[in-house]
């Protein structure tokens, strides 16, 4: 396996998230937590990773700067545009980038085009989970398995531009994590709409300050990615997530563009009920996010150290 990755299973900052406890009962809380937990324990990303040793490891001796994720699950359509684009900003990024695919327990030839990628190209590599974890399951996989100082992702339809990930860079100086917003948005007016709304009542609750959490285009210090604690559906409030740790956050306009292949994983009803009862629990897991602070101590650890 290569050496960066482990052998493992927009606009200026935001203040910190302010508390809104008060929108949900304490009898409520309780039946909340159970059935989250339940279903996030289900659904966590601590999945089976699955390796296939056809291929030697290729470019063993790089070093880079960014591990860009790119969660895969029935996307054989969009693969070889993806793949072709990612290949050709590669070559001229203006820091060192490889790419790791996450197969999210595709059921078509996903898998065994990633394989193909990577046995021909350098820079690309790849996990397989054992089985479909959604899209923060493999988020967390693959950030989880990278070395690198700093790890970002896109998605695999291509709606946004790899180039745009030298926008980011631009700004990783500045933040911990770093967000694209979709300037101009090619989507449907009914997902528009739904989108519109749904970051409207996010960020009345969570106080983040951003317009569009969900743009798949994002950089962030790989030791915040992975300390987050990622569970099913949060990767709708990185952004929060992050300033619940008292981190930087900031957001720069990327570009989008319509979906060519393929057919989108996200409908009407996992981006609201599902969102809706994602937030809740962002809620519940806020209110009892413990981060202690080291004053003292003979151990050589930094006063006022934050322990998240």
């Amino acid at each position: 396996m290569p050496n960066h990755l482990s052998s493992g299973e927009p606009h200026n900052s935001q203040q910190q998230s302010q508390s809104t406890a008060t929108i949900i009962a304490n009898s409520t809380n309780s039946n909340i937590a159970a059935s989250y937990l339940a279903a996030a324990t289900a659904a966590k990303a601590d999945a089976v990773v699955t390796q296939d040793n056809s291929a030697p490891p290729l470019n063993l001796a790089a070093q880079y700067d960014l591990t860009v994720v790119v969660p895969v699950y029935n996307e054989q359509e969009s693969l070889p545009s993806l793949f072709s684009a990612l290949q050709q900003y590669a070559q001229k990024s203006s820091m060192r980038v490889c790419f790791l695919c996450v197969n999210d327990g595709s059921a078509d030839r996903s898998l065994e085009l990633i394989e193909q990628q990577v046995a021909h190209h350098e820079h690309f590599y790849y996990i397989s989970l054992e089985r479909r974890t959604g899209l923060t399951g493999a988020l967390k996989a693959g950030f989880h398995c990278a070395t690198t100082p700093w790890v970002g992702y896109i998605d695999a339809d291509l709606q946004t531009f790899p180039e745009d990930f030298e926008l980011l860079w631009q700004k990783h100086e500045e933040g911990d994590l770093i967000c694209g917003i979709r300037a101009k948005r090619h989507d449907s007016w009914s997902k528009k709409i739904q989108s519109r709304l749904a970051n409207k009542i996010r960020n009345a609750i969570t106080h983040d300050g951003f317009s569009d959490n969900n743009c798949p285009l994002k950089i962030m210090r790989t030791s915040l990615a992975q300390s987050l604690p990622l569970f099913s559906g949060m990767h709708r409030f990185l952004p929060a997530l992050t300033l619940l740790q008292e981190k930087k956050v900031v957001a720069i306009a990327v570009r989008h563009q319509e979906r060519k292949h393929g057919t989108s994983k996200f409908n009407f009803f996992n981006r609201a009920f599902a969102g809706a009862y994602d937030l809740l629990a962002f809620v519940w897991m806020r209110r009892r996010y413990i981060a202690p602070v080291v004053t003292a101590n003979n151990l050589g650890i930094k006063e006022s150290r934050r322990i998240d």
